[in-house]
């Protein structure tokens, strides 16, 4: 594309340039086409935004048409209260803060503070000084048995794996982590040289298909894994049992985008669909789970290991918990993913209607830990939708210790939500493995919108907390955020969510709500986990 514009360019200047000479009609036309020649050499000149280089000039219709959109709609009819979507509002900010440029907003508030789901911060009267905030908080994650515990910042880049993403893209986002001192999930797409080599802090995700180690019948590969796992960057390890995009549903990699390469990295067969299956042969019963955990944690010389899963029958985490309690192994961090979270591919009725949203599942989980007295070994991650400091504010005060972002990374690499992720044909070379499209991607000018993204950000929510008076994240809780149930009611999360004393679950009596999850789950089963009479 570039080439061919490139080239036709010079050939239509010097035929008009040779007809001018002769026709005076033909050079007034040449100076029409002229200024169009130059804004196409001048995309195809800069770095700074792939869809101008990959596409000169119609490239930027983009930007026009935003120009065009009426205000009204623009920060109206497009806002949301609950959060979620990615609204106009919520790209800007990122766009902006990636940028470093002014990421402030005028007029006022642009929400409908009375519509049902209106949410906000709890401030205090005698807010601190930003001096006396703690401007770069960290959580040190790493239980009793953890040898090389990993001090992480809480906000860190979401699982999304190379092949889903080009490796332009992966290399932005690590190199984005090496630069801000945060971690890079890797995504259960396997480790590949793109997320080792700009040198980030890693967090490696095995999946059901687990790639990168693997055997040729797709069991897992214990020698593979000690040897990767011992890599320096790699700071923690991540099993995924599930996510909040298609909970219940193996991952999917389009044949498309299965190069030689990808295939060379996953240990998979160029050319076909990647299905990874919906469920583990590494283990089977909870107590199974931690057994396998607390392998990984010998192999991998002390690393933290962790799992991810989205929340669905209740009594099946519950019955991680007590499986906890009868081994005495616990992961060092569990990452819950909402309902609402994203994906490359996933079948349409997955991404919409199953899954438990991030905030019911994460008051769940932490309640669930706390009540069996577990939550002072296990830190939590919470994942799906976060973008502003507020939801960071918000998912610390329902138990979270930190975030993940996946979503809000790849707007800051450039990402215009083309929906293209499942084609191979990205217009930004965000997610695609065409190199026509991935080469306009530029590494060094991406990773540095990403470092500052997650600083800003992170930046934002440390205001916020010396607005309510706090200097650090762990004195957040729940009574410090309201949400507009009705139009003439309000809850803080306290009453939304009452906490669950500590060791409350250990013994009956039990607390209301969670007599039959906790009688009817088993440690020794996830099939039986719920059996009602």
């Amino acid at each position: 594309m570039r080439a061919k514009f490139a080239i036709i360019s010079i050939v239509v200047c010097l035929i008009f340039g040779t007809l001018g000479y002769f026709f005076h009609w033909v050079l007034w036309s040449f100076v029409f086409i002229l200024p169009i020649v130059l804004v196409g050499i001048k995309d195809l000149t800069q770095t700074k935004h792939s869809l101008k280089y990959n596409f000169p000039v119609i490239g930027r219709m983009r930007w026009w048409a935003e120009w065009m959109r009426p205000k009204v709609y623009q920060y109206f009819i497009e806002s949301d209260t609950d959060g979620a979507p990615f609204n106009r509002l919520s790209r800007n900010v990122i766009y902006q803060r990636s940028k470093k440029v002014n990421d402030t907003t005028p007029f006022g508030t642009q929400l409908d503070v009375y519509q049902s789901g209106y949410e906000w911060l709890n401030h205090s009267i005698s807010p601190l000084p930003h001096s006396a905030v703690n401007h770069d908080p960290r959580v040190l994650v790493g239980g009793p048995d953890c040898k090389q515990p990993y001090s992480a910042s809480i906000l860190n880049i979401s699982a999304m794996s190379y092949g889903s993403l080009s490796k332009n893209a992966i290399m932005a986002l690590n190199g984005g982590a090496k630069l801000g001192n945060f971690a890079h999930n890797t995504g259960e797409g396997g480790l590949s040289p793109y997320h080792l080599n700009p040198g980030g802090d890693v967090i490696w995700q095995i999946g059901t298909g687990y790639f990168s180690c693997r055997n040729s019948d797709g069991t897992f590969n214990y020698k593979a894994f000690e040897e990767r796992s011992q890599r320096p960057s790699v700071k923690m390890v991540e099993i995924k049992l599930s996510q909040g995009a298609k909970p219940g549903h193996g991952g999917i990699l389009p044949a498309a985008k299965v190069s030689q390469e990808i295939a060379d990295i996953r240990l998979v067969e160029k050319g076909k669909d990647v299905l990874s299956p919906p469920y583990h042969t590494a283990f089977k019963t909870p107590i199974e789970l931690l057994l396998f955990i607390k392998q990984l944690r010998e192999l991998s010389g002390g690393k933290p290991i962790g799992f991810k899963l989205c929340i669905g029958q209740k009594s099946q985490f519950i019955a991680i918990c007590k499986a906890m309690i009868k081994t005495q192994i616990m992961p060092d961090f569990i990452t819950v993913d909402g309902g609402e979270g994203g994906t490359g591919a996933a079948p349409l009725e997955f991404s919409n209607s199953v899954g438990m949203p991030l905030r019911d599942a994460l008051a769940f989980v932490y309640d669930a830990l706390n009540g069996f007295g577990l939550k002072k070994h296990i830190k939590i991650i919470a994942s799906g939708k976060v973008h502003t400091g507020f939801d960071l504010v918000k998912n610390i005060s329902l138990g979270a210790d930190m975030c993940n972002s996946a979503r809000a990374m790849m707007l800051a690499i450039g990402c215009i939500q083309a929906l293209e992720c499942n084609t191979n044909t990205c217009p930004t070379g965000v997610a695609t493995q065409n190199p026509k499209l991935y080469n306009g991607l530029d590494v060094n000018d991406k990773k540095v919108r990403v470092a500052n993204y997650q600083h800003e950000t992170i930046k934002a929510a440390v205001e916020l907390m010396s607005a309510a008076g706090l200097d650090h994240p762990d004195k957040l809780h729940r009574s410090h955020i309201y949400r507009r149930v009705s139009h003439n009611q309000i809850q803080t999360y306290a009453e939304m969510y009452p906490n669950l004393l500590k060791g409350s679950l250990l013994e009956a009596p039990y607390p209301q709500g969670w007599e039959l999850e906790v009688m009817h789950s088993n440690e020794e089963t996830f099939d039986n986990a719920v059996k009602y009479s």
